[in-house]
Order: C-alpha cells, then structure tokens, then sequence
C-alpha cells in the first residue's frame, strides 16, 4: 500500500485547514498527514502530532506533523507574515514525498499575492514552484473530474497574447506529457486524446484563422502516423456533449477558459487540479481560499476529498 497523503495547509486564514479537518472527523478516504500549524486548525479539532506520516492515530483523528508559522491566521484575512509558513508546508510536503515517506502531495489553495508581499515569492502558482522544487521539470496543468480530463495548453494570460504564445512546440510538449502521464498515472494502455482548435469551427479551413492548417492539423498528424491515438482539431464547442467526451480520454484545449468552462460546467464542486509531468504526484482542489466562507463551517470538502482520491489512485498506479 502507498505511504500517506501529504496534505499541505494552504492559506492559513483560508478554508484549507477547515477541509483537512472536516475530512479527517468525517473519515479520509486515504492515509493522510497534514503538514501545519494546529493553531490554525477550527476549534474543537480533534488531531494528534506525529514524529513521521506512517505514525498511527485513531479513526477520526487529524494527524499532524506540526509547523510553526508566524502568526495566528484569522479567517478571511490573509497575512503576509505567514507566507514563510505556508511555502515550508509545501517544501516539507514535496521533500516527504521525494523521500518516500509519502505518496503524494495534496494542496491546499494559497494567496499569490500574500505569498510574494511576506515572502517574495517569485513563482505564478503552485505549478511552477512545484516545477522548481522537482528540478525544473517541464509540466502541464489538467483539471480532472469523472466525466472529463482537460488540459489547457495556455494557462494565466490574456486571451489577446494566445495566437503568439501556442507554439507547435508549446503544443508537442503538452501533447507529450499529457499521453505519458495518463498511461503512467491513469493506468491506460493506450490513451485516447483530443485537440480542440484555437478559433470557432476550429478555422473553417482558414476562413476564420490559419493556426489549425498552418501547424495544429500538421502535428496531430505526425502524431497519428507515430502511433498516437489523437483526433482533431475539433470545433470546441462540440467537443464536449456526453456522446463526444466518450470518444477521448484527455481534451487539449488552447487557452484557459476554453478548458475550464466545461468542467466547471460538469463538476463545479468536485473538480480536481492535477500537475502532470512531475516525478511525483500532485493534485488540489480546483477552488481558491474562499474568504468570504472561511471560518464559517461552510465550505464543501468535495474538491478536496476528489483531489485526495485522485492522488491515492494515481499513486497505487505508481506502485
């Protein structure tokens, strides 16, 4: 059986430590460890500090490898001198995992801003500095649900500097990473993906954008005479019905909303981030912080509690 989950705080003035907490009472569906400080855990929190994550503690009961941050965290408002505290939850978690102490790391959602005012730190998101921690790794974002996996080729940039930054190299890469990760993490033989174009109807034979003639059709089909099961580019826009989801195992999408607008679409409250191309797993809830609930016993653990699952199965797929 895998080592524990290694479950970071995230933003202690989130809903991060609520979710662990709630989780745990309720009944993890994995092992799990959560890496923080038990100040910030709700009132009431039954937990238990443990010297490693293979330690045991009863049903019900949140074990802790404690972490002392700076600061208490007050609900709904987040504290820069906490953001040393929040970025060593995440650098113990990785160094747990490339240890082998644990399976995989489980994020909570962090404040960027929060993080570079108290810290500086330097990187967009979770992603990169993940990235950075595994030595540079070249990875690629998926957002998973039952029903659906996609991949955004293009991730945080305006939608105006798309066209300039979906290079075929760009899009090789992310074809690449994303068939080796669904055969290596997804336990499938022969991975099934699809391309979305980058304009409506997917160009129209270039009456409404070349990028489709000019490389995107190019590539997919240096793909398919390789061997890769790769169909596109599709029109997105009927991409993504019941009858066309059954046809593929993973969509590459070219920019950001054109990815996100359908899972959150099909599973707003249990969709799972998944960073593909690392050499180990990673997973989080697709949500942020949510301040405006955090502290207030409200916020649904089902993001969570999918992103924990998905990182246990993707770790049995690794043994």
């Amino acid at each position: 059986m895998p080592a524990p989950l290694a479950v970071t705080s995230g933003d202690p003035s989130g809903i991060g430590p609520e979710l662990a907490a709630r989780i745990a009472r309720d009944g993890a569906p994995a092992p799990m460890v959560w890496i923080g400080d038990p100040r910030h855990l709700p009132e009431g929190t039954r937990w238990q500090a443990v010297d490693s994550p293979a330690q045991p503690v009863p049903e019900g009961v949140l074990a802790v490898l404690p972490l002392t941050f700076a600061a208490p965290a007050l609900p709904g408002r987040p504290d820069p001198a906490n953001a040393a505290g929040t970025i060593a939850a995440i650098e113990r978690a990785v160094a747990l995992v490339q240890a082998g102490q644990c399976s995989a790391v489980v994020t909570a959602p962090i404040n960027k801003k929060a993080l570079k005012d108290g810290a500086g730190f330097a990187f967009p998101g979770h992603t990169e500095f993940l990235a950075h921690l595994a030595g540079g790794a070249e990875v690629v974002m998926m957002l998973a649900c039952p029903e659906l996996r996609v991949v955004p080729v293009t991730i945080h940039i305006p939608l105006a500097e798309v066209p300039r930054a979906l290079t075929p190299d760009l899009l090789s890469r992310s074809i690449e990473i994303t068939h080796a990760a669904l055969k290596r993490d997804f336990g499938l033989a022969e991975p099934r993906l699809a391309l979305a174009g980058l304009n409506p109807h997917a160009g129209e034979g270039g009456a409404m954008g070349r990028e489709e003639l000019d490389f995107i059709a190019p590539l997919i089909r240096r793909y398919q005479e390789a061997g890769m099961q790769i169909t596109g580019p599709l029109p997105a826009d009927t991409m993504f019905h019941p009858a066309a989801r059954a046809r593929y195992d993973a969509a590459l999408c070219m920019y950001h909303d054109q990815a996100l607008i359908p899972i959150k679409t099909i599973d707003f409250a249990g969709g799972v981030n998944v960073t593909l191309g690392l050499p180990f797993v990673r997973t989080s809830p697709d949500h942020g912080t949510a301040y405006d609930i955090a502290g207030r016993g409200l916020a649904d653990p089902a993001s969570m509690r999918a992103a924990m699952v998905m990182a246990w199965d993707m770790a049995l797929a690794r043994t």
